[in-house]
């Protein structure tokens, strides 16, 4: 949603749903609820200072935040497409998501390679 246009948003999502529904005969909420489990993260990384130096200290991620990470990371996923209508783009990453590919998917996946690489630094949590 973008400056409040609550009803722009939900006929954006709508339109995405009919168009995954068109695509699989599946629904469109259970693709998107497939689509947000498959983008959740279970750990991230976050700054701590310690002694003078930052280091990037995996931590895990609760239940909420989860949510809230994965749909804004398939939001931006859909906003750096090109070329189609943003219902279009949506419906296309939500597929991509609940197939386990897509821009989403490698955001999560960078983000746990980076916390893999820092659990060094897990004892400063």
């Amino acid at each position: 949603m973008l400056d409040g246009k609550r009803s722009v948003a939900e006929e954006i999502v709508y339109k995405s749903f009919d168009i995954i529904h068109e695509k699989t005969q599946k629904g469109g909420l259970n693709v998107f609820e497939q689509a947000v489990k498959n983008v959740s993260p279970l750990l991230i990384v976050r700054s701590k200072r310690v002694g003078g130096t930052n280091y990037q200290v995996p931590v895990q991620v609760s239940g909420t935040k989860r949510q809230a990470l994965a749909m804004a990371w398939i939001k931006e996923a859909c906003r750096k497409r090109k070329g189609k209508s943003m219902a279009e783009k949506l419906a296309d990453e939500l597929l991509e998501a609940s197939e386990k590919t897509g821009s989403a998917i490698k955001k999560k996946e960078d983000v746990h390679k980076m916390a893999e690489s820092n659990k060094a630094f897990a004892h400063f949590a």
